[in-house]
């Protein structure tokens, strides 16, 4: 009876502690409005805009964080987080690649307005050996880089282009040094006005892996997407304003289960007849204490184990293609969507 009562405690104890990982603050949104305390219209201290932009299927919400209460509930820093949804982006379908460029490129912009002369500094976080962490050192790859001629050859760019640099640091597997501490070095060396941090995120949906870019002012955590928790990149670590930009491309065995067995259950729930035992039984599972005890049982033999599509080679070619795209736009006037890869081996 009390090793019974023991094994209750224990299992409460942990689901108290229990809380969903996500980056995506759209879905930090939604975990509030799912709670049934909540008014899902209004959360203090945020401000939540949606687009829906029809003709190519593509959703843009923006979410403002604007006061510390805000912050509590989400449980993120204050500032502005832009999210930009399509499932074309795992397609191969151009146009709509092309649309998503666009989008994505004037929210940039509008993220930070820049001087004529702002230097900028892209900053791709992630293991370029492990695919659906490369992300970062992808986009990095694809970034078209001007400090260097502005400063040694200033006659052969005009001022439609700014200085940009980047940098692909690596993780602390490879270097044995924190990815905070080699951006710090640089960003006291060359003194940027803007860092942009790309990395690979976290999602809880699996319907999001690989369709959603996030673009934040806030900072990111590197190695977010694949587990790991590192020194954050921020204006307070940096010195300096720091734009996140983020592809969820993973995600863990706990979700992947978790979602599975809610679509099972809701199927259920359909099937039984309102009222009786079995469907009052089905609908008052809690969803936290399930995704807690699935995490607990996994644990024993799967660990921290994430999943990933089996395209995720092309998946991230794409995405990687479509960031650097819209970011080589936003920065540099000089470049549109029709000649910006003339500039890209």
């Amino acid at each position: 009876m009390e090793k019974k009562e023991n094994l209750k405690a224990e299992r409460k104890r942990q689901q108290n502690n229990f809380s969903i990982r996500t980056d995506l603050a759209i879905e930090a949104k939604e975990l509030i409005e799912s709670d049934a305390d909540t008014d899902e219209s209004e959360i203090e201290g945020v401000k939540v805009t949606i687009e829906e932009i029809c003709a190519e299927n593509i959703t843009v919400t923006w979410v403002e964080i604007f006061n510390e209460q805000g912050a509590k509930h989400m449980g993120k820093p204050m500032g502005n987080y832009v999210t930009i949804e399509s499932d074309a982006m795992k397609e191969n379908d151009r146009e709509t690649h092309e649309e998503i460029i666009k989008v994505l490129s004037k929210r940039l912009i509008k993220l930070r307005k820049l001087e004529e002369n702002s230097v900028i500094l892209v900053v791709g976080l992630g293991n370029w050996n492990v695919t659906p962490d490369a992300l970062g050192p992808r986009v990095v790859s694809k970034i078209l880089v001007t400090r260097h001629i502005k400063e040694q050859v200033p006659e052969l760019i005009d001022e439609s282009v700014r200085p940009v640099c980047a940098i692909a640091p690596g993780v602390m597997g490879i270097t044995g040094i924190e990815t905070s501490e080699i951006v710090k070095g640089v960003v006291d060396k060359i003194h940027p006005d803007l860092v942009i941090a790309i990395d690979a995120l976290a999602a809880r949906r699996t319907n999001r892996i690989n369709t959603t870019i996030q673009m934040s002012d806030t900072g990111v955590n590197p190695g977010a997407g694949m587990g790991n928790k590192r020194t954050a990149l921020n204006e307070e670590t940096l010195g300096v304003p720091v734009i996140a930009i983020g592809v969820p491309t993973v995600v863990d065995a706990a979700t992947l289960v978790n979602d599975t067995m809610d679509c099972i259950l809701d199927s259920m729930i359909q099937a039984v007849d309102k009222g009786t035992a079995f469907y009052e039984t089905l609908s008052s599972l809690d969803k936290d204490e399930k995704y807690a005890m699935i995490t607990e049982i996994l644990n024993p033999y799967v660990g921290n184990m994430f999943v990933t599509p089996k395209e995720v080679d092309s998946v991230i070619e794409r995405l990687a293609n479509m960031i650097a795209n819209a970011v080589n736009i936003a920065l540099h006037p000089g470049v549109d969507l029709e000649d910006v890869n003339k500039y890209i081996l």
